[in-house]
């Protein structure tokens, strides 16, 4: 017989939880998260999470400050800061495509009203259908689906109750990371990328000074990163030199130039843009679509329990712990959504289009909570998701005669709402999970995720219009490797002007890879970025790789690391320092600080750079194994 699972907070024990406090601290860190993870995303294509970082500033404020003892209210500010995180990572996937759109001069580019709605339909949609999915993979699951960021953010928090030291390391990754950023993007007296020629194979080898793709590294840990890094090198080191020296005087489309002319105008970087993107786009949808169909088993049994815990096992318990939202509330913000859908003039789809919607969502949603549970959100396909929409939606479109601007919006309108509804159930999942182990009340959290979300989906219209109006997308400073990704798989099959070949060869990579027993995403997503993210992040990897060695075996792999939250402050402070100079660089103002025209350190800055902000991650992360190894001494 299965022992009954017994929370940290007892159910009949009653303790400080849904707070002033905590609504405004989480709102607090939902627009910090929320716009660092935008800035982050549309960087190097990933984003990482927040629940974490903003569970040990909780600690910091509410226990070290306020000198307050409520883990439930420590853990109702992250419920709400990782929803800005979540519904970023959704929005960026897509959202970015309008403002190409617009650079490209299809269609006028989108308002904050457009983006905002969009994404408030997806984000209160997306924690909508985890009510009635909790009882069936929360509860009834627990045991079996281990939601790994959910179990390490309820560890953090019960730790914290020995005290909130551990904030001290995000507050320092922090600082540390805006000083770094301000110095290399602001002052601009250190170069942002350490590039060498390698002659002999017509290619380069880079890497960029920053201190957020070294916090990725060290988080995602050497396996992703290396597989990422190899991504790279497939494309620098093997695809570049082959095209450059095989190519020679050939013209090649997309190409408009001979090869070599190519080669000795702008070096490596052109034959990247030319061609190994298109091939590295090829990976990346084969990938995530490969990811999609190796869930189908599980997409099936998802779906059967989710319709079982609807029918019963989702309404209000008699004891606190088992109460969520009424499913009349639910029914009714689920139709809400639907006539908002069918009726914006933002996503033109009839009736039956926002009911199909809503449907795909709810699948997806289940989808997506089940993957982050077993694997975690890193590894939760979500673009693979949105490719698989974009493709059914963009073909529907084109098949109905809608093939101009307006169908190209209603297609990129559709997947993004199917996307942000993915993301938002994976990470209302995870919350979910934290707050059964520690004993929060459920009703009070979804309530929480509905506000992270609505505060969110307002911010992040105002965040991309920012970073447009900055630096725009599709370029060095902001690559939106997904958005891009994106933008070409609609014009593609709208037009048909897509190199398929060079596609083509991208997809039986992700074949070979996928044959061979490797996951196949970080390797595409290497393949698709320049090779100067990959460096950078691979040697957070190794970092981490090392910490990891000389740890203990009690600490190793342990997300509540000094190492793992000194990244996230760092990831979170480079991301708040772009946003400031990209608010610098709208009004003009941006010029005043910059000193590159009297002081350039040049290449050997950026290695110093680098090996500081290296020595900055090991203090930080070899911290908790000395003190571990002196304790054992004792």
């Amino acid at each position: 017989m299965k022992e009954e699972f017994k929370p940290y907070v007892p159910a009949n024990k009653i303790t400080p939880e849904f707070t002033l406090t905590s609504i405004i601290m989480g709102v607090l860190l939902a627009v910090v998260f929320g716009a660092a993870n935008a800035y982050l995303g549309l960087r190097v294509g990933m984003t990482v999470s927040a629940s974490i970082p903003a569970a040990v500033i909780s600690m910091g404020v509410i226990r070290v400050i306020m000198r307050k003892d409520s883990v439930l209210e420590s853990n109702m500010v992250q419920t709400i800061g990782s929803a800005g995180e979540s519904l970023a990572a959704g929005a960026i996937f897509t959202l970015p495509v309008l403002f190409l759109w617009a650079k490209d001069g299809i269609m006028d580019a989108p308002g904050l009203v457009t983006i905002s709605l969009i994404a408030l339909c997806g984000g209160i949609l997306g924690v909508l259908f985890m009510v009635p999915l909790r009882n069936a993979l929360i509860v009834k699951e627990h045991g079996v689906l281990p939601y790994p960021e959910g179990t390490a953010c309820a560890e953090v928090l019960l730790a914290g109750e020995e005290g909130g030291a551990s904030a001290t390391s995000v507050f320092a990754g922090m600082g540390f990371a805006a000083l770094f950023k301000f110095l290399v993007d602001g002052l601009k007296v250190i170069p942002g990328v350490i590039a060498a020629p390698v002659k002999a194979l017509k290619t380069e080898l880079s890497a960029e000074v920053y201190p957020a793709l070294i916090g990725v590294g060290y988080i995602c840990g050497p396996k992703i990163s290396s597989y990422m890094f190899a991504g790279g090198l497939l494309g620098w080191l093997v695809l570049i030199p082959a095209i450059v020296i095989f190519g020679g005087e050939t013209v090649l489309y997309p190409g408009t130039d001979p090869i070599a002319a190519m080669y000795a105008k702008d070096g490596a970087n052109a034959i990247w843009g030319s061609y190994i993107r298109y091939i590295g786009a090829g990976t990346v949808a084969a990938g995530g679509i490969i990811s999609l169909i190796k869930t189908l088993p599980m997409i099936v049994s998802t779906f059967v329990d989710a319709v079982k815990g609807m029918k019963g096992g989702s309404g209000n318990g008699r004891i606190r712990t088992e109460r969520d939202l009424d499913m009349k509330v639910v029914g009714a913000g689920v139709l809400v959504m639907i006539l908002m859908i069918w009726l914006l003039p933002q996503i033109p789809v009839s009736f039956l289009g926002a009911v199909l919607i809503v449907l795909f969502g709810f699948f997806f949603g289940a989808v997506s909570s089940r993957m982050v549970g077993l694997v975690g959100s890193s590894n939760n396909p979500v673009s693979g998701m949105a490719i698989a929409t974009l493709l059914f939606s963009t073909l529907c479109l084109k098949l109905t005669g809608d093939t101009g601007a307006h169908g190209m919006q209603g297609a990129i309108a559709i997947g993004s709402v199917i996307c942000i509804i993915a993301a938002m159930a994976g990470d209302t999942s995870q919350d979910l999970k934290t707050g059964y182990i520690l004993g929060a009340t459920p009703k009070r959290q979804q309530i929480g995720e509905l506000i992270g979300a609505v505060i969110s989906a307002f911010t992040i219209g105002g965040v991309l219009i920012l970073l447009d109006k900055a630096w725009g997308f599709g370029n060095t400073e902001l690559s939106a490797p997904q958005a891009t990704l994106m933008k070409m798989i609609i014009e593609g099959v709208m037009d048909g002007n897509l190199p398929w070949g060079l596609v083509f060869i991208g997809v039986f990579i992700a074949v070979v890879i996928e044959i061979l027993g490797i996951s196949v995403l970080p390797v595409a997503i290497g393949l698709y970025l320049p090779l100067e993210l990959s460096t950078t992040i691979m040697a957070g990897g190794v970092i981490r790789w090392y910490v990891d060695k000389k740890s203990s075996a009690k600490d190793k792999g342990s997300d509540s690391s000094s190492g793992i939250l000194f990244c996230s402050g760092m990831i979170a402070g480079e991301g708040l320092v772009g946003i400031l100079l990209a608010i610098f660089a709208v009004i003009g103002i941006d010029s005043v600080f910059d000193l590159s025209g009297h002081l350039n350190t040049g290449i050997w800055g950026g290695v110093i750079l680098m090996a500081v902000m290296i020595g900055c991650v090991l203090r930080f992360g070899l911290a908790k194994a000395k003190k571990g190894t002196s304790d054992e001494k004792k």
